[in-house]
């Protein structure tokens, strides 16, 4: 088994563009302060995708994937796509926004929920868009 990294940046980059669409459409502000927390959000997501996509490399690696809860891959990205969701929501109401709205982007809490489930489902819906990433990408 070996660890997997060219599916965590392609589904980085479909992710990253949609959390930036979902970030923009959330701003109550002009300019270009949702471009600047979106941009912020690639590495976010990319950490998150690399771990959910290697949890069962990981768990085999410190000897946990027979052991019982945190055995289970699934917990374990259930755990990573909860920190993730905090983590993009918590960024989004810290930067500081312009206009009436007053602190923070007012990202929504369900663009923070989708974001994080699409992390924590990527390895179900990988096998589908593979095929057709890897015929557009000189891989």
């Amino acid at each position: 088994m070996a660890i997997i990294i060219i599916p965590a940046v392609i589904l980085t980059l479909i992710l990253g563009l949609y959390e930036l669409f979902l970030i923009h459409h959330d701003e109550s502000f002009r300019g270009s302060h949702w471009l600047g927390h979106g941009l912020s959000i690639f590495p976010t997501i990319f950490v998150a995708l690399f771990a959910v996509l290697n949890t069962s490399y990981f768990l085999d690696l410190v000897g946990l994937s027979s052991s019982g809860f945190f055995g289970n891959e699934w917990v374990v990205r259930g755990i990573i796509g909860f920190i993730i969701m905090i983590r993009i929501h918590a960024q989004s109401a810290v930067v500081k926004a312009g206009g009436m709205m007053g602190r923070g982007m007012h990202e929504t809490f369900i663009h923070s929920v989708v974001v994080a489930a699409m992390i924590v489902a990527s390895p179900l819906y990988w096998p589908l868009i593979e095929p057709l990433v890897i015929n557009i990408l000189p891989i």
